[in-house]
């Protein structure tokens, strides 16, 4: 990764403007929009996403509160951006990131960035090194990986919601297909397209017209209760579309599973059963062993560092066990998960940390210790295609970015068939980025 070394002398790249304002995220919320201009006229924009399903340990969205927006508002950010951060910012060198990024954490002075707003910070920080590659006339992806970045990441697609994503009754918050089983981002995408729009035409069949309402990140969100009937039209809608199941398209999880946990009773209600963490895990192994399940994100609640490790140690030779709200990815968690060899993956999101030089430490963490990342979107989105590039940028081989549907998901995906174009030679990981092949 090539972002905190540009350090050639000019003064193009002197940051002159900084401006903020409210905007509207995927759920119809306001979020923090900031745009960041250079003297040599170049322009980033940067948007803060925001999380449904949000870890205890994330910086702090700063919201209003009072009656305007439902105490939702993000007036406060919008002003800390333009009267504190601003200020500090205009004169800096864009392609300082790192040092913008400390200012902006030094300015808040807070463990989880409270004062100033994580949202303020995210949101301002993409900008600065979206500017940054303006400047240098650069895509951002080349800019972050340098000249040769080409791996495109492999897509796991949230094409049934559950959890907090959805108003059915699925305890699992995401079903994923993945599109491993491919020689391009390409052909990947066109064969997600096709297995989601033949789950619409079942669960329509099936269930009627209710049933394809689509939950916050894209996915439909049918009335279902069990875990293993989610599953079992993740494989008809594969068979469907004439692709092989576990050959060329596997399945992924993301069990929330903080949410279905009770600390009183230290166990996790799963389909009205209370199961402790054995029962749980072997509730998961019955799954890996029946379905091409390649990937299982936040298993077990956000403290239990040692049954994520036991889980490990027996199955991350067969899928990634990935940690969400056990990382979230916080450099202090992740060097604790490490040591205990708590998971194989981490899920990374700009937002949960709050800038992108912090963000960079904790991939390069992850990288260097033999963690795969997974480059996630949030459940309340925006138009903003920053992790595709970022993907690419870092060659994490992965990204969650929700169901081929609604614009702010498609326009991750579409920023990648665009990368792959521009590449002199994209490559396309496949079940290269999984333990196996299911």
């Amino acid at each position: 990764m090539h972002v905190l070394q540009h350090t050639e002398y000019g003064e193009s790249f002197l940051i002159k403007n900084v401006r903020a304002r409210w905007v509207l995220d995927s759920r119809g919320n306001p979020t923090v929009q900031v745009k960041v201009m250079t003297e040599g006229l170049g322009v980033g924009v940067g948007y803060a996403p925001s999380g449904a399903s949000t870890g205890t340990h994330e910086a702090l969205e700063l919201r209003d509160g009072g009656r305007d927006f439902q105490g939702k508002g993000v007036r406060n950010a919008v002003d800390n951006v333009n009267r504190i951060l601003a200020p500090a910012l205009i004169g800096m060198d864009s392609r300082r990131q790192y040092e913008i990024d400390m200012k902006m954490i030094e300015i808040d002075g807070t463990k989880n960035k409270a004062r100033i707003g994580g949202n303020a910070i995210v949101a301002t920080s993409i900008a600065v090194i979206k500017a940054a590659a303006s400047t240098m006339e650069v895509p951002l992806y080349q800019y972050i990986g340098g000249k040769y970045a080409s791996l495109l990441p492999v897509p796991m697609l949230n094409i049934i919601n559950g959890g907090l994503h959805a108003g059915n009754k699925l305890d699992f918050q995401e079903f994923m297909i993945v599109p491993a089983g491919f020689s391009s981002f390409s052909e990947a995408l066109k064969a997600s397209v096709e297995i989601y729009g033949e789950l619409r035409k079942i669960l329509k069949e099936r269930y009627g017209p209710q049933a394809i309402n689509v939950g916050d990140e894209g996915g439909f969100a049918p009335p279902l209760e069990k875990t293993r009937d989610a599953l079992d039209l993740l494989i008809a809608s594969i068979k469907s579309a004439g692709y092989v199941p576990g050959d060329q398209v596997a399945i992924a999880l993301d069990v929330a599973s903080s949410r279905l946990y009770n600390p009183d009773k230290k166990t996790y209600t799963v389909e009205g059963a209370e199961l402790n963490a054995d029962s749980l895990i072997e509730y998961y192994s019955r799954l890996i062993s029946d379905y091409p399940i390649v990937s299982i994100e936040d298993p077990f609640h956000e403290e239990d560092y040692e049954t994520f490790a036991r889980f490990t140690n027996e199955f991350g030779n067969r899928v990634l066990v990935v940690g969400d709200d056990l990382f979230v990815t916080n450099p202090d968690r992740l060097k604790k998960g490490i040591s205990m060899r708590a998971a194989n993956a981490i899920l990374v999101k700009v937002n949960q940390v709050g800038t992108v030089s912090e963000t960079l430490t904790v991939v390069e963490l992850a990288s260097s210790s033999g963690l795969r990342t997974i480059i996630s979107h949030r459940s309340g989105e925006t138009e903003d295609t920053f992790i595709s590039d970022f993907a690419v940028g870092v060659r994490a081989g992965l990204i969650k970015t929700g169901a081929p549907a609604r614009g702010e998901r498609t326009a991750k995906y579409n920023r990648l068939l665009e990368i792959e174009e521009e590449v002199e030679k994209p490559q396309y990981p496949g079940f290269k980025v999984f333990p196996r092949k299911p």
